[in-house]
């Protein structure tokens, strides 16, 4: 019989993965609008290429953190 119980360490790892993709979620828009708000300053666009980065690291870490936490519950190794 197989002792089905949720590895809390790969699963505080997957909690800590999200915390920082929500975090991202809205710093990203934020650096967005900023630049986009103040298109007559020199920096832009170096702005809004690091809020489209940040956006897309959000949506990566999301993936990650619930692929890990999934891992966790169903022992997935």
């Amino acid at each position: 019989m197989e002792n089905n119980k949720t590895d809390k360490k790969t699963l505080l790892k997957g909690i800590k993965i999200m915390v920082f993709s929500l975090f991202s979620f809205f710093i990203g828009p934020t650096f967005m609008h900023m630049a986009l708000n103040n298109k007559e300053k020199p920096l832009y666009m170096p702005m809004l290429i690091v809020g489209c980065l940040i956006c897309a690291m959000a949506v990566i870490l999301a993936f990650r953190g619930i692929n890990t936490i999934m891992n966790s519950i169903f022992k997935k190794e």
